[in-house]
C-alpha cells in the first residue's frame, strides 16, 4: 500500500491522525508528517482516514507498478 497526501490541499483536520494515528501525525497545528508505505496492519486503519478527510487529500493504492503491463502507475483508489 502506498499513501500520497496532497499537502497543498490538507487543511490540518487531522481526521487521519485520529483513525490510523501510527500511520499519521500533526506536528504544531498544521504540519501533517506520515508513512507513505505502512505495512499490512495499517491497511483498513488507513482506507478509514482517507475516506475520512473532509478535503480528500489523501490518495491511497497500491505499489507503483502493481497490476499493470508497463510497470508504471499506480491503483489509486
Amino acid at each position: 500500500m502506498q499513501i500520497v497526501v496532497d499537502l497543498n490541499r490538507c487543511q490540518g483536520y487531522a481526521q487521519c491522525v485520529f483513525l490510523a494515528p501510527r500511520v499519521f501525525e500533526l506536528h504544531g497545528e498544521e504540519a501533517l508528517l506520515y508513512h507513505p508505505a505502512p505495512d499490512a496492519e495499517q491497511r483498513e486503519r488507513v482506507r478509514r482516514a482517507a475516506a475520512a478527510c473532509p478535503v480528500q487529500a489523501i490518495l491511497v493504492g497500491e505499489q507503483a507498478g502493481a497490476g499493470t503491463d508497463k510497470g508504471a502507475g499506480a491503483d489509486v483508489r
